[in-house]
């Protein structure tokens, strides 16, 4: 079938584009782009796409989908569901599933299930270590073979750096990212939230900003002499943005995302001990959010991902001492991205495409990222001026732990096509 998309303002960044026309998708690719485009027949799908903007799909380098072995939480098909709705069109899971993603046999399988049971494309992350243990080297080669797109020990830094520089080497041998989640072990200490006014008055033990600026400023320094290309996850420091512009500046091969929430809210904002805010890194201060926006802005940041974590209700009713770290992301980003960013002037429209399409297609080295004629037909159509109640109970994710419950926001999904194949549509 055929999709034809028409009257939509087309934000391409791969080719300089920010025009009204059609798009015609045909045999899965973009077939044709301009003025006044007919279906080709009677089995086109036709969207009327005027007053909203037409993006290259959404990708989102950093979720959790929790399958295998937690699908008590969200499955391939729900998180695949979750990420059509929220204008994804490929999505990258980490290795932290039980079992561990950390053989060319796993990263084989899981991409065989997604033939069938997403509805999006999956790129897999592979672990560094077996078992995310940190103590041997997983099959990283094999992996990549096998169509991994990176790895990372996610959850956790690998501990032992002589260790996680091999690792980093055979990244580098075989083409991969090296996606980093920061967080020194041993300064976390059992952490559970930023430290501050709350954290005192609950009496919980805190995480402080050098838990992560320390293991990014370790990981730099490797990634840099090791010359692999490094990719930082979840950035949520002050410090964090000066140091990716130092690595920058001194010609690093390092990128970096940052999530909606932690360019969104603040430790002061979490109303108490609810861990529907609980979320690692944690919330940090307002002098660390005005700083992403800035870094964001800047292009000294180069993505935005969510770090979808998706848990079951009950895990999260014990509070901030008990309950797991993490909230869903895939439905609430771009609304929050066009709320706090674009709204107030901090990114463009070519901007917001380039942080969540162009760049990470880019990074991560699969199609998309692009509307030009002949590249792969995901699509996201967005209606920029659409304004209403974020509402977990509306989501197609399992997970409906999000501190943005009740929150208005402004701009919607209306439609999502992967492979020119409408997965989506409001």
């Amino acid at each position: 079938m055929d999709l034809l998309i028409k009257n939509g303002r087309v934000i391409d960044p791969a080719t300089g584009t920010d025009a009204v026309m059609d798009i015609l998708a045909a045999d899965g690719v973009i077939a044709a782009r301009g003025q006044a485009l007919e279906a080709r027949g009677p089995e086109t799908a036709v969207i009327d796409a005027a007053g909203c903007l037409v993006m290259p799909g959404l990708i989102d380098m950093h979720v959790h989908l929790r399958d295998p072995g937690q699908t008590h939480k969200e499955t391939l098909r729900t998180g695949g569901e979750a990420a059509a709705r929220g204008g994804f069109t490929a999505v990258c899971p980490m290795p932290n599933t039980v079992p561990v993603t950390d053989t060319a046999e796993k990263v084989r399988e899981l991409l065989e299930r997604a033939k069938t049971e997403s509805p999006v494309r999956i790129y897999p992350v592979g672990a560094v270590t077996v078992g995310q243990q940190g103590l041997t080297l997983a099959d990283i080669a094999g992996m990549a073979e096998a169509g991994a797109i990176g790895i990372s020990e996610d959850g956790k830094s690998v501990m032992n750096p002589a260790l996680y520089k091999k690792g980093m080497e055979e990244a580098k041998r075989a083409g991969i990212l090296v996606m980093a989640h920061c967080e020194d072990k041993d300064l976390v200490a059992g952490g559970v939230i930023q430290e501050g006014e709350l954290a005192e008055q609950l009496g919980l033990p805190v995480i402080t900003n050098a838990v992560e600026d320390v293991i990014t400023a370790r990981d730099i320094l490797l990634a840099r002499e090791v010359g692999t290309r490094l990719h930082l996850c979840h950035c949520s420091t002050k410090d964090s943005v000066f140091m990716v512009r130092a690595a920058k500046e001194a010609g690093a091969a390092v990128s970096a995302e940052v999530c909606p929430h932690h360019f969104t809210l603040t430790a002061e904002d979490i109303p108490g001990d609810d861990a529907n805010w609980k979320m690692n890194p944690p919330l940090r201060h307002r002098v660390d959010v005005d700083a992403l926006k800035e870094g964001l802005s800047a292009g000294i940041m180069d993505v935005i991902s969510t770090d979808h974590a998706p848990h079951a209700r009950e895990e999260k009713a014990g509070g901030f001492r008990t309950a797991p770290f993490g909230i869903v992301g895939l439905e609430t980003a771009v609304p929050l991205v066009i709320t706090e960013l674009v709204e107030p002037g901090l990114l463009s429209w070519t901007e917001m495409a380039e942080r969540m399409s162009h760049t990470p297609a880019g990074l991560l080295g699969v199609p998309g990222g692009s509307l030009a004629v002949g590249a792969p037909a995901d699509i996201t159509v967005i209606d920029p001026a659409a304004e209403w109640e974020i509402d977990p109970a509306q989501f197609a994710s399992m997970g409906k732990n999000t501190p943005f419950a009740g929150r208005r926001v402004r701009g919607r999904v209306r439609a999502t096509a992967v492979g020119g194949k409408i997965v989506y549509e409001a």
